[in-house]
């Protein structure tokens, strides 16, 4: 049961009668399947679990009939993403089937719990509450694919399950388009195909790395990665690219860039962190272009949303135009 308290919202579950000894930590993620187990963690070291009034304390056991209580606020509780109306993302365009939008960076696409409230996924929630019946994970109402938390631009987002599945296949089957601006350090070739496949690095849960030609890792999960590239000018030993995923793996042209010399200006997490950033708290990778098959009309649709005001300054401090 769940009631409203003066403190945030309050829920209450007891302990079976026939249960064994649990710790408190273990019967809370019972209760609170969609949290994990760090989540669960840290709402005990929040205060946010008691039992008949006390704060429960990590590794602390219930017994049968013991009630857990939890108290605090109401996105712990929410087994989807939260609305946020405060939130601002412009929408490039929309019909019954299908919604583009323009990602600002620094905007996360989905959160993994309610807790997160500063996502795409929670404007869509507050803008589209409908979207929240669409796909396969109820953190990522609609979405067919992602973009990193710092890079700007276009995403796809379905708005019925048909044209989920229609554009997930697209995806899948690699006819989906997809064109990105890229400004990195070093002169480029003009152009260039990088193959490498990709890996989780097991030292940095944060990163991924290429799997070149070192041996691979007993038990390591590789994913193959396509990524194309063209140089649209150069100067003062940067280069901007038009870049093309033809595979889409976390991270990709960062790492696959990185890799072959040319890191991404203002990635700290791939590049040097003592680079130059031209005054960006953001990394220079911008979702440009979109080109697929209309999932419900006869007909191919494209999309081209222009860098924005922040990438454009840099541009124009270099003199260099796409």
């Amino acid at each position: 049961m769940a009631d409203q308290g003066t403190t945030g919202v309050t829920a209450s579950w007891q302990v079976p009668e026939a249960e064994k000894p649990i710790r408190a930590g273990a019967f809370a993620r019972r209760c609170l399947p969609h949290l994990s187990r760090r989540e669960v963690e840290q709402g005990i070291r929040d205060r946010l679990f008691r039992v008949h009034g006390k704060t429960v304390k990590k590794g602390d056991q219930l017994s049968a009939g013991n009630r857990l209580d939890f108290v605090g606020p109401p996105s712990w509780l929410a087994v989807r993403p939260v609305p946020n109306e405060r939130l601002r993302v412009p929408i490039v365009y929309e019909d019954p089937a299908l919604l583009i939008v323009d990602k600002p960076a620094g905007l996360a696409v989905h959160g993994f719990s309610a807790r997160m409230d500063n996502t795409l996924a929670n404007f869509l929630a507050a803008q589209r509450a409908a979207l929240l019946e669409v796909g396969k994970s109820r953190w990522e109402p609609g979405m067919v694919h992602r973009l990193d938390r710092e890079t700007s631009g276009l995403v796809v987002i379905a708005k019925t399950p048909e044209t989920f599945d229609h554009l997930r296949r697209q995806f899948r089957e690699r006819k989906v388009e997809k064109i990105y601006l890229a400004l990195v350090w070093g002169e480029s070739h003009a152009e260039g195909v990088i193959d490498f496949p990709l890996a989780h690095d097991p030292r940095d849960k944060k990163r991924m790395r290429a799997m070149t030609n070192a041996p691979r890792e007993k038990g390591l999960r590789t994913w193959q990665a396509t990524t194309r590239y063209r140089r649209i000018c150069a100067t003062g030993g940067l280069s901007l690219l038009e870049v093309e995923m033809a595979t889409g793996v976390t991270h990709q042209i960062r790492v696959h860039l990185a890799n072959i010399g040319h890191p991404i200006v203002g990635d700290r997490l791939y590049g040097d962190p003592q680079a130059e950033t031209f005054a960006l708290q953001r990394h220079f990778l911008h979702a440009w272009k979109l080109r697929f098959d209309h999932p419900t009309e006869s007909r191919e649709i494209s999309f081209e949303v222009s860098p924005p005001e922040e990438l454009r300054a840099v541009l124009a401090r270099l003199d260099m135009k796409v």
